[in-house]
This record gives structure tokens, C-alpha cells and sequence, in this order.
């Protein structure tokens, strides 16, 4: 009997283990068994589109990519993946569930300050900004922070990271569409949220 629940329990760790080690799936790149995966560019963006954990609800999912496909970039904004940079802030979707996708560029020759308020000048499909203000044109900000979202109030939208980097800037956009379902906890003493893109 001992040894029936010590293999149980192997099994049990195993699999838990194999879950926990499984890659994210990259567009155009492998799937988790290596085999290539189809490239999926968008017309706006043109860039590969990293699912993050999160919510696998077809409608969300679908207005996650359109988000994304809609991506507007600088101009020389060249499709990168996550080694582009190292990005010195991430962004918390307090509600949820909530579909998530994560898409990355290079820029080269271009200042944090200048991306960053065209980013903010150049708004993604229909969305509208949570920016409070131009980044201001000093060689010392090493990144800065871009937030899009669908209504006033709402927690989803895209959010872009601009990062510097040695020859310009790497940009992320952290993109997370809620399900019908999605809510939000409830803030003690009446608090709220700040705005996706505002820290």
C-alpha cells in the first residue's frame, strides 16, 4: 500500500511539474512539441504576438489580437521578440479574467521622449489615452509609459513600455481584453484603480 500511494505521489509531482515547465506559445515560433508554427503579422503592427497567461475566452482572445493588430508604431518600428530589451516595469490587470498578448519592437536611432509622445500623439484603433502629459525631451529617462484603454474607467486596453536600449529603443505592448464574466475585487475605504499606463 505504501508503495501504490509513493507512485501515486510521483505521478501527481510529474505532471505538475510538466505543466509548470510547458513554453508559452509564440506566434512564429514553435509550439510546446517544436513544430513551426504559422507567422501571424498584422497590418498595422506587423508584429509576433506572445500569449501571457491569462484567459482563453475566444471573444476576449479575439479582441486581444485586433488590440494588438492595430498597434500603431513610429516610423523604422522594426517586429523584434522578448529579448529585445529588458523592460523595467510590467503592467498588473487588477480585473479579470482577462485575455493577454504581448508584442515587441526595435527602434533604432530614437530617443525614449520622442517614441513615446508619438506613441501618445498616434492613438491604437479606437482607443483613448490615459497619458497625462508629453515626456518631457531629457536623454536621462531611460523608459516611459504609454496606456490605451476602450472607455473611461476601464481596466484593459494596451499598455506600452518604451526602453531604451544601445542604438535607440525597444517598445512592448502589453495588450488584455476582459471576458463578459471579468470584475474587479473591491478596493477597501472606497478606492479605485488608476488607469492602465499610469503605474
Amino acid at each position: 500500500m505504501r508503495h501504490r500511494s509513493a507512485f501515486i505521489l510521483s505521478s501527481v509531482l510529474a505532471l505538475a511539474l510538466t505543466g509548470c515547465a510547458t513554453p508559452a506559445m509564440v506566434a512564429g515560433g514553435a509550439d510546446p512539441a517544436g513544430e513551426p508554427l504559422p507567422a501571424q503579422s498584422s497590418e498595422a503592427s506587423d508584429s509576433s504576438a506572445i500569449a501571457t497567461p491569462g484567459s482563453t475566452d475566444p471573444e476576449a482572445q479575439a479582441q486581444a489580437h485586433a488590440w494588438l493588430d492595430a498597434a500603431a508604431l513610429p516610423p523604422g518600428a522594426i517586429p523584434a521578440d522578448a529579448s529585445v530589451a529588458t523592460f523595467s516595469s510590467y503592467t498588473g490587470w487588477p480585473c479579470g479574467p482577462v485575455a493577454k498578448l504581448e508584442g515587441f519592437w526595435s527602434i533604432p536611432d530614437a530617443t525614449v521622449s520622442a517614441t513615446a509622445n508619438w506613441l501618445r500623439d498616434n492613438p491604437t484603433a479606437d482607443l483613448i489615452s490615459t497619458s497625462v502629459g508629453a515626456v518631457p525631451d531629457d536623454p536621462a529617462i531611460q523608459s516611459a509609459i504609454v496606456g490605451y484603454i476602450p472607455a473611461e474607467g476601464a481596466q484593459e486596453g494596451v499598455v506600452y513600455t518604451v526602453e531604451k536600449t544601445t542604438d535607440g529603443v525597444a517598445v512592448r505592448a502589453e495588450v488584455a481584453a476582459q471576458t463578459a464574466e471579468a470584475s474587479c475585487p473591491v478596493l477597501p475605504d472606497g478606492g479605485g484603480y488608476g488607469a492602465p499606463g499610469q503605474g
